[in-house]
């Protein structure tokens, strides 16, 4: 977008508080993949609620559908969305975040485009819970996430097991040299995977051991505690109240976050949620924990929350290529292991 045209939209944004006699000035922005933003410097005394009550007049005045208005530090932003939101690939972010702390994943980028990263081994993160309804990308975002682990972390001191029903969303992560044990898309090779790893955590307990990390990765939560029965939700929450302290961590997809398929008790094992768009108030509420998040407003494809101590970041998930996943396998070669999980 040409620097005029910016510059004729923050006029606009003046005059239209110019008109109800709110004072400031547009003192600069932002441009994300997603969103324009504008931040305006109000005078002392500037009551939020005042300027976003103009959202609708704002929004007409931009010629864009809507225009979102909250508070940031000492500006206020006004944030529309682009005609045409960007993408953002992983291989730039990862040339941009040369060596960040081990076991960390790049998620995209946050809402003033600097690269969002989770550290895994956080005592706040343990396990991450990714939901979102069809078209969200919330599997897409998975494999970014899977895929920046490996590109950062060798397959000695990284391990990832793939569990995905469906054999479509984190089948292309097969060939990684990290992945031990390709692809478990059958229930009961999952449920003796899941049982094994649980042996696994009691053993890495006794012996006092927590590396090589191991992520298990699950894309439908839901589905597979539906057709495992209780049996495999015990043991998934056994794994996600002790499998951290033996380097176990959990990163599970659900398209359906609603208490019914998922019980309170097991969304509280995940301390970290990233939520894109949802289908209804109720199940951004259930999914973030968070009252008004906005969730079933995001506007999918990458579109998304990270959900953390309560606070929510909004970012612009990372696209991970086929290429890209050549470059991360090419860079390790796999090793015999007869013992796939240990």
């Amino acid at each position: 977008m040409r620097k005029q045209e910016l510059e004729l939209m923050a006029d606009q944004i003046e005059l239209v508080l110019a008109r109800h006699k709110i004072q400031g000035y547009v003192s600069g922005g932002t441009i994300t993949p997603r969103f324009i933003q504008f931040h305006l410097t109000p005078v002392l005394g500037t009551k939020v609620n005042k300027v976003a009550s103009l959202a609708e007049e704002l929004a007409l005045a931009l010629r864009t559908r809507e225009v979102r208005v909250y508070r940031s530090k000492g500006t206020i932003n006004i944030e529309m969305p682009r005609a045409k939101p960007g993408e953002v690939k992983l291989a730039a972010l990862l040339a941009q975040v040369d060596a960040p702390p081990a076991f960390t994943a790049l998620l995209g980028v946050d809402d003033r485009g600097s690269p969002l990263l989770l550290n895994f081994t956080a005592p706040d993160v343990t396990h991450v819970l990714v939901a979102g309804t069809t078209g969200s990308g919330k599997t897409a975002l998975a494999r970014t996430i899977l895929g920046s682990l490996a590109h950062y972390n060798s397959d000695e001191t990284l391990r990832i097991i793939l569990i995905d029903p469906k054999r479509r969303g984190l089948g292309k992560l097969a060939a990684l040299p990290h992945v031990r044990a390709g692809v478990i898309s059958d229930l009961a090779t999952a449920t003796a995977c899941l049982t094994d790893m649980v042996e696994v955590m009691v053993q890495r307990d006794h012996g006092r051991i927590n590396r090589p990390l191991v992520i298990i990765a699950i894309d439908e939560l839901a589905d597979l505690i539906q057709s495992g029965g209780k049996g495999v939700e015990e043991t998934i929450a056994r794994l996600a109240q002790r499998g951290r302290e033996a380097g176990i961590h959990l990163l599970a997809c659900t398209q359906k976050p609603t208490a019914g398929l998922i019980g309170g008790s097991m969304l509280a094992n995940f301390p970290v949620r990233l939520v894109g768009m949802v289908a209804s108030k109720d199940e951004a509420r259930y999914a973030t924990g968070v009252a008004d998040s906005g969730a079933e407003k995001l506007g999918g494809r990458g579109d998304f929350l990270l959900v953390t101590k309560g606070a929510t970041t909004r970012f612009q998930a990372a696209w991970l290529a086929p290429s890209d996943l050549v470059e991360i396998r090419n860079s390790g070669e796999p090793q015999m292991d007869t013992d796939k999980h240990r």
